[in-house]
């Protein structure tokens, strides 16, 4: 069956955990050479593959005499940037063995929130897998701040697979896959071998999980599957401790949990807008124009904002919420906050006498909305 499922896959991005690569004394670099061996076996079978690699972090933090997890961001960032280059020095010396070249990219959210610089990763990416070299990405922890970090590299996995428009998407954790409760507390829990779709049930199996090596746990993976599946990705979590579990997936063992990707896939622009550019402020609607937009697939015009809150510029995104401030869209402002003040509940035809020029009819415009599911 998993044979059948993945047939379509040519591009690959494999997200690899802290707790696969490293140990309490920095990385394991027998595991990162058996993981470029199946690379260099997945290059041969004809898969593009791009690699989002943690453990930068894992690899530096002992230099600062760290243990455990470093409690503050300076401690952090000092660690990035004495482990990143350890980290790609091991993925080089490994890949070197089967004569393939690696890449670095670290990227921040701003990165890929804004639109040009989303489209200079992405040729970059591009230009990379067209010259054969395999793409190692991770978050750029040495700099990062709270509000332009991804959060972790599930995360990052899932917006790198919209970047490059991958089929796949496989999570290497150190645990076998979603289990139905903990298995750590439950000895009769099952592992479960197949999701169709991510519904509120399915998320709750994920309880919550940290470690002393990582900052993601089975929900942060449940969230990345989930933005990766509404794009039209499969999604793998298998375990990445157990040797050659990447190739025993492509060659179609029933391994781990795998998440079917969407019948309707999301656009690659909208799935941008819905996670990955973040938004700036609120625009509060009244109840028809709430029903115009979501009902009857509408744009949305300034007659039917009944207020907004913060403050953002034109081409930021932008929460669409009820009377009640809940959230239900995001989308990408004609106006900024300045201008929609003065044109807020106001008509189309009085926009540019009230402003004196005229950007459009649409504050957001259908094309650039999406709906949340």
């Amino acid at each position: 069956m998993r044979t059948i499922l993945l047939a379509h896959v040519k591009r690959v991005v494999i997200k690899i955990g802290s707790g696969v690569i490293s140990n309490a004394s920095g990385l394991d670099l027998d595991r990162i050479a058996t993981i470029c061996e199946d690379v260099y076996k997945l290059r041969q079978r004809g898969y593009e593959v791009i690699l989002v690699s943690s453990a930068a972090v894992a690899a530096g933090k002992a230099d600062l005499g760290i243990v455990g997890k470093p409690q503050t961001i300076p401690l952090k960032q000092a660690a990035a940037a004495i482990g990143q280059s350890r980290l790609m020095r091991a993925y080089k010396d490994s890949l070197r063995q089967y004569d393939l070249k690696a890449g670095q990219i670290l990227l921040t959210r701003d990165d890929l929130a804004n639109r040009r610089r989303y489209l200079n990763a992405r040729n970059t990416l591009m230009t990379l897998l067209e010259y054969g070299i395999v793409p190692i990405i991770n978050e750029n922890d040495s700099v990062v701040i709270d509000e332009i970090r991804f959060g972790d590299n599930d995360n990052l996995s899932a917006m790198t697979t919209n970047l490059v428009e991958a089929q796949l998407l496989v999570i290497l954790s150190d645990v076998d896959g979603l289990y139905d409760s903990d298995p750590r507390k439950n000895p009769e829990a099952r592992l479960v071998s197949e999701v169709e779709r991510l519904t509120p049930e399915i998320e709750a199996m994920a309880g919550r999980e940290d470690t002393d090596l990582g900052t993601g746990g089975m929900t942060t993976k449940l969230k990345a599957a989930k933005r990766a599946t509404l794009l039209g990705a499969g999604t793998a979590i298998i375990n990445g401790r157990t040797p050659h579990n990447l190739l025993y997936l492509f060659d179609g063992h029933e391994l781990g949990t795998y998440f079917l990707p969407a019948r309707d896939p999301m656009a690659a622009r909208k799935h941008w807008i819905a996670f990955t550019k973040k938004p700036k402020g609120k625009l509060i609607l009244d109840h028809g124009a709430q029903a115009a937009v979501t009902e009857r697939g509408k744009s949305l015009l300034p007659a039917g904002i009944h207020k907004l809150e913060g403050s953002f510029e034109r081409g930021d995104a932008v929460r669409i919420c009820d009377l009640d401030g809940q959230e239900f869209a995001k989308g990408v402002t004609n106006y900024n906050s300045a201008e929609l003040v003065r044109i807020l509940g106001k008509k189309t035809k009085e926009i540019e006498g009230i402003l004196g020029y005229q950007y459009g009819d649409e504050v957001v415009h259908r094309d650039n909305m999406v709906i949340n599911t």
